[in-house]
């Protein structure tokens, strides 16, 4: 726990100006950013007397080590600065709002030369209009399946798309005129372009437009005694009018609002928000916020409306970008300024303003009314939730006696299937979560590159590669801090990826390592600590058997209750760990189960190799034949099969079974592996695979 007074600047070094600033802690890792008209006065509110700061704000003080900001022009840039910092370094202490479910989005995907209606849900993509998000997927299907009707626009697949494309017949949608083909040149591209943007424009608002056309259309066709044209024109009106049906009208004026409420306590609080298009309701949406900042209401909505819009690419034509009316129960702090970013994304005005009277307000008092029952759930489902996990953490600091609760946990398994295709995960649990973002994979290699000779070589192995990374980020981190001061650049928190730009993740140790397995393995996790000179990380073991704590040099474990929330949460760390491992171990161990003899012909794709075996049946019987029987295949020619035949004449070959058994591949089984061997899944340079 550090002292603020031993990082707080000099009086006169922080300047009088707009700015975002960045608390930080001993190991470089942003645990807090923030925004300030005046960096100066906000700055120095932090480092008073520890007795008169907030609870959690005393806390963030206390964690951080050093504080750096950067002055900006005006207090908008501000905004947009630290929504960008808080997206990229994810601070601990940064109020975070979680989606309570992951909605589907239907999205047209506008930047395809084709463009395709679907369901969708997480990250957006450039370049596709969303509308929504619905309740349901199933919801987006039959809005979906009425419109086709009226535009017949692309759904199938990229693969289904290339096949009817390849054989110049249309899929089952082609035939019942809910799709207009384009794959076969019923319609050109360009027309299609212009099919899916009606069909946007329907989905935005714009429906009177399109009953117009349709209705004119079909009393023209009845004029002409078109009777069948103009059945078909009124069936269409009707299409649309049933669609259009489907969301009631809750605001006559035709108004474009977002409509945000907000109910919540001290320590949580439920976030949600109708979207209104046209007077019509197109979609809902909810958070749920654990409120790690000493913030009031209206900063509450100012981090929600960063957070919406901030990811916002302009304004796509559906219900996520930016309306012209935002509706919140409070204004955020700096109103103007938040006004003046949302109308620069939206590209004209938008007014953030509190309903007062009238029909806005009945709905605005409606969404309130959704957010308390969203918090009733979200309180149902996660009861004591904070409270366990807060209590399994002190539970492992009192038994394993640490000076500090285990905020972040590794853990370390290793897998492998009687020493072949070795394989090592690292898994993340900070505050009790796992934190999959950070979840490691190691291919163990051994001294030769064969594989490490038991699993205490093995583990020793891993946490010297993974500490050893963790040595060479944090020397890049201290170079880099110093080479910033006097920089041109914007000065970043921690170690950057010259590559990547992006913060280098391993600069920081964990409070606790957890190895799966007894006194061996942490044995030889400590020497390997030991080795790098690491003595500020806490070790321990977890043996399966009977569930008891190994620590470094001891004769006896440490045993918890078998109730104790702590070894509840040791077992989910470790068995997570396993599942992990075990996992790339399968994957690693499928892909050398499948290598062929013909894999290392130059020249020789799939679709040849496929074609021999299909012609000889078997790779003993086409290393029997001539050079012209192997250049008579199809797609076959002599040079390339000189090339087949001499690779599979060579010393190497593997043997090829003859029988009813062989497959289409020469295949090697777990007994035909050599132990040992390394996987033919390459491993990275540096020795740690993303998940």
């Amino acid at each position: 726990m550090a002292d603020p007074a031993t990082y707080r600047p000099a009086p006169g070094e922080i300047p009088d100006a707009p700015g975002v600033y960045r608390f930080r802690d001993e190991h470089g890792r942003v645990v807090y950013v923030g925004k300030a008209k005046s960096l100066r006065s906000r700055l120095n509110s932090y480092f008073q007397d520890l007795a008169a700061l907030h609870p959690r704000t005393q806390q963030m003080v206390t964690t951080a080590a050093s504080v750096q900001w950067t002055v900006v022009g005006t207090e908008v840039e501000a905004l947009a600065l630290e929504y960008s910092w808080i997206k990229e370094f994810d601070p601990r202490f940064n109020v975070k709002y979680r989606d309570d479910k992951s909605y589907p989005y239907l999205a047209v995907t506008m930047a395809d030369e084709v463009p395709r209606v679907q369901v969708m849900r997480g990250a957006r993509r450039k370049g596709t209009r969303y509308f929504g998000p619905y309740a349901h997927a199933w919801a987006i299907r039959e809005t979906v399946d009425l419109l086709l009707r009226v535009f017949p626009v692309r759904t199938c697949s990229a693969g289904v798309f290339k096949r009817a494309h390849q054989q110049g017949r249309p899929c089952l949608l082609g035939y019942i005129d809910k799709c207009s083909a384009p794959c076969v040149g019923r319609i050109s591209t360009d027309d299609h372009h212009r099919l899916a943007q009606d069909f946007c424009d329907f989905m935005a608002g714009d429906t009177a437009r399109f009953t117009r056309r349709l209705t004119a259309a079909m009393k023209e066709a009845a004029a002409e005694l078109d009777y069948e044209r103009a059945a078909r024109l009124r069936d269409d009106v009707a299409t649309l009018q049933k669609a259009t049906e489907r969301n009631a009208v809750v605001l006559p004026d035709g108004t474009d609002a977002d409509v945000f409420a907000l109910a919540g306590d001290e320590l949580e609080a439920a976030v949600q928000v109708f979207h209104v298009r046209d007077g019509r309701i197109r979609g809902q949406r909810g958070w749920v916020v654990e409120k790690v900042e000493d913030l009031q209401d209206a900063d509450l909505v100012e981090h929600l409306l960063q957070q919406v819009y901030g990811s916002e690419d302009g304004g796509d034509g559906g219900t996520g970008a930016v309306p012209r009316e935002v509706l919140v129960p409070v204004l955020p702090t700096d109103v103007e300024q938040v006004q003046t970013w949302l109308s620069g994304l939206r590209g004209s005005r938008v007014q953030v303003r509190v309903p007062q009277r009238g029909d806005k307000r009945e709905l605005a008092a409606t969404v309130h009314r959704n957010a308390e029952h969203a918090l009733v759930l979200h309180r149902t489902r996660r009861a004591g939730d904070l409270t366990s996990r807060s209590q399994a953490l002190r539970e492992i600091q009192e038994a394993l006696d640490l000076p500090t609760a285990p905020l972040r946990i590794e853990c370390y398994d290793v897998s492998h299937n009687q020493g072949t295709y070795q394989s090592a995960s690292m898994v993340v649990f900070e505050d009790g979560l796992a934190r999959k973002s950070e979840y490691r994979l190691f291919s163990v290699r051994g001294p030769e590159g064969q594989g490490a000779r038991d699993d205490t070589a093995a583990m020793h192995e891993v946490i010297t590669r993974r500490f050893r990374r963790y040595l060479a980020d944090r020397a890049q981190s201290h170079d880099l801090e110093l080479a910033d001061v006097d920089g041109d650049d914007v000065p970043r928190s921690g170690p950057v990826d010259e590559a990547t730009g992006r913060p280098v993740r391993f600069a920081y140790p964990p409070n606790l390592v957890v190895v799966d397995g007894g006194p061996p393995q942490v044995a030889a996790a400590a020497a390997a600590l030991a080795e790098l000179g690491i003595d500020d990380v806490a070790l321990c073991g977890l043996a399966k058997r009977l569930e008891e704590v190994w620590l470094p040099g001891e004769d006896y474990p440490v045993v918890l209750q078998r109730t104790s929330e702590g070894l509840y949460l040791l077992q989910r760390v470790r068995d997570e760990a396993h599942r992990f491992a075990i996992t790339a171990h399968r994957r690693r161990r499928s892909k050398g189960m499948t290598v062929s003899a013909l894999d290392d012909v130059p020249g020789l794709g799939p679709a040849r190799q496929s074609a021999l075996l299909k012609h000889f049946g078997s790779v003993k019987r086409l290393r029997a034949a001539s050079v012209e029987e192997v250049a008579a295949v199809r797609g076959m020619g002599r040079r390339t099969a000189e090339a087949v035949l001499a690779a599979l004449a060579g010393p190497s070959a593997p043997p090829a079974a003859d029988g009813p058994s062989e497959q289409h591949a020469d295949q090697r089984t777990d007994q035909d592996a050599v132990p040992g061997a390394p996987s033919p899944v390459a491993a990275d340079p540096a020795g740690m695979l993303e998940a």
